[in-house]
């Protein structure tokens, strides 16, 4: 059996938070949430979420206090759940280290289509390790590795 991604939610409002719960266990995902900005990292360090869905406008630390947090501790992919529509918060976000955003009122499979592309997208990232192995560079003992170790996803022919 395949153990389900675990995706968290911090939003301030519980109707979102009941919403993402339903549209995102229906796709399949395992779903923890919480309408706190304070608890966020320590939530994110205890379920290790292989996605975070964040809103910017929350009470005390806004999203984008959250996201830096986020950003010292793990580089798990981060979608902003925003109500702003302003080009520069959202621009603001993706600087910062959102991986994208989502506009409040959002649709269910819009979100669900983001949340695979992301899930997707980071299941193949590089390691700093595999690409020094891909590269080249000398290991910690002076060995080169090998110039092909494998199949390569990019260079497919």
């Amino acid at each position: 059996m395949n153990k389900r991604s675990c995706i968290m939610a911090v939003d301030d409002e519980e109707e979102i938070l009941r919403l993402l719960r339903r549209v995102l266990e229906e796709a399949g995902y395992e779903f923890v949430g919480t309408t706190s900005a304070d608890s966020a990292i320590p939530l994110l360090c205890q379920k290790q979420p292989a996605l975070v869905i964040l809103d910017i406008m929350m009470p005390g630390l806004d999203g984008f206090q959250v996201l830096d947090l986020i950003r010292q501790k793990s580089d798990v992919p981060v979608i902003m759940l925003t109500g702003k529509g302003e080009v520069t918060a959202l621009r603001d976000a993706i600087e910062i280290g959102a991986d994208d955003y989502i506009s409040k009122p959002f649709y269910p499979k819009e979100l669900v289509a983001r949340v695979r592309a992301k899930l997707r997208r980071s299941a193949f990232r590089p390691t700093l390790d595999s690409l020094l192995m891909s590269s080249g560079v000398p290991d910690e003992s002076g060995h080169m590795p090998p110039l092909f170790s494998g199949r390569r996803g990019c260079n497919k022919r």
